[in-house]
């Protein structure tokens, strides 16, 4: 307190001149951020429009750094002036250099997503089939590599020996090992995954336990929205040696119908009913006509049993619901115009005086 008082006593014309130019440097770079970021950016790429360059993942991080460097060159000029402690000189240098670091990694990691123009050229040039799954896990993995090359760097920064550093890794080397078993299963489970694809994200998959559509597919697990509208994390290590059904590749779906008549309906009405209803299903628009079947399958205890067998192209299950119920009626249509009667569960019992 008192090395404050003494400072202010001090305090001249000048003082106040060369404390209102650091100030004024802040407040600069602050208000021209912005301008420098589109500068740097229009530099690189001369084709991008002015609404490109601010959707540019490099844009921000970009302006930040201005920011930051104005407040280093402000206390830079402050310690020419007045004098800065030397260790706590040193400590805002490394602090600018740290910032100046996580800055252009993030900016880096931002720019590597599947909307980024530059990773679609690089698509475009390289494999344009691969999926967005794939390429997402791909670039999620770049990205972690990117910050774990930014933080070695931080620590070289801070003064650390990373020789020292790995070489004390190698001592725990056990111990982190047994305690990363299941994290490499899962990596390993979604390697699995995004080379076999037997999903992607966005498609409806069921398992024993859960079902619904999947979101996220992660390093270790996969999300899963259930119909519930609950999220579920599964990880990759048990979906990948689980059997799972994709309902999303499904091509067509199969209408299959008992049909229980009476058993003293005649064979004449029975042939009849079963050439009318073969009839119309190969009149409806959405039957794929060389999967109908409609048959004297067999006779049971309670009757006559008629199998009506097809699949429609209706794949999304609320249109085949639609199409399912379509049928049903009409085949109730051609019983009531046939005077057939379908046949319940019927016994006879005999009592014995």
């Amino acid at each position: 307190m008192e090395n404050i008082i003494n400072f202010f006593k001090q305090f001249t014309i000048e003082n106040m001149i060369n404390l209102l130019i650091a100030i004024g440097i802040v407040i600069l770079f602050r208000i021209t951020s912005s301008g420098f970021s589109y500068l740097v950016l229009k530099i690189f790429n001369k084709k991008l429009s002015k609404k490109q360059i601010k959707e540019n993942p490099f844009y921000d991080p970009l302006k930040n750094f201005f920011i930051f460097f104005g407040i280093y060159i402000a206390l830079e000029f402050w310690n020419i002036c007045f004098g800065i402690n030397v260790n706590i000189l040193i400590a805002i240098r490394k602090i600018f250099q740290i910032l100046t670091i996580l800055i252009f990694a993030n900016g880096l990691s931002k720019s590597l997503s599947t909307d980024s123009r530059f990773i679609n050229k690089i698509r475009g040039k390289v494999n344009k089939n691969i999926d967005d799954t794939m390429l997402n896990f791909i670039l999620k993995t770049v990205r972690v590599i990117i910050y774990i090359i930014a933080g070695f760097l931080i620590i070289t920064e801070l003064g650390y020996n990373l020789n020292g550093l790995i070489a004390g890794l190698g001592i725990g080397g056990v111990i982190v090992t047994l305690a990363a078993q299941d994290t490499a299963k899962n990596l390993f489970g979604g390697l699995v995954i995004f080379i076999d694809k037997p999903f992607i994200v966005g498609d409806w998959i069921q398992m024993a336990q859960f079902e619904g559509t999947v979101e996220d597919i992660t390093f270790r697990s996969t999300r899963i929205r259930t119909f519930e509208n609950s999220v579920v994390n599964i990880p990759n290590s048990i979906l990948s040696n689980s059997s799972i059904i994709n309902w999303s590749r499904m091509e067509k779906r199969r209408y299959k119908l008992n049909l229980e008549l009476e058993a003293d309906t005649p064979l004449e009405k029975v042939e009849k009913l079963r050439q009318r209803i073969e009839k119309m299903l190969e009149e409806h628009k959405r039957v794929i006509d060389d999967s109908i079947i409609v048959r004297f399958d067999s006779i049971t205890e309670n009757g006559i049993n008629i199998l009506v067998y097809s699949y429609t192209n209706s794949v999304d299950y609320n249109t085949f619901l639609e199409e399912k119920e379509m049928i049903n009626y009409k085949i109730m249509q051609l019983l009531k115009e046939e005077n057939i009667n379908l046949a319940y569960p019927t016994r006879t019992v005999f009592l014995k005086n």
